[in-house]
């Protein structure tokens, strides 16, 4: 079960970090509720994870997440560039992740 709140966890982080470019310096009213209570899901989910994962471990997954997917995010919804070498930079994060799960 810890795993999947930290996966979840890590797709609340999503939330919140691309949650805060809506906000425009938290002067909208609904995206800065939206971040908030992203943020505030994402640390209780993680928290509950790490009952029973490594803190290591576990902090590592859910920033490895919140990373790959605010970053895939940007370049769907943004328009921020996919070149080769920042695709291939991602993919060596998520290997990263692979292999941390792969070894807890």
């Amino acid at each position: 079960m810890a795993w999947t709140y930290l996966f979840f966890a890590g797709l609340f982080e999503i939330g919140w970090a691309i949650g805060l470019k809506y906000t425009d310096g938290f002067s909208k009213p609904m995206p800065t509720v939206l971040t908030i209570v992203s943020m505030i899901i994402s640390l209780g989910l993680l928290g509950l994870a790490l009952k029973t994962l490594p803190v290591g471990t576990a902090y590592a997954i859910w920033t490895g997440i919140g990373t790959v997917g605010t970053a895939m995010l940007g370049i769907w919804l943004l328009g921020e560039p996919a070149t080769a070498l920042r695709l291939a930079c991602i993919g060596l994060i998520v290997s990263g992740i692979v292999g941390l799960k792969l070894v807890a």
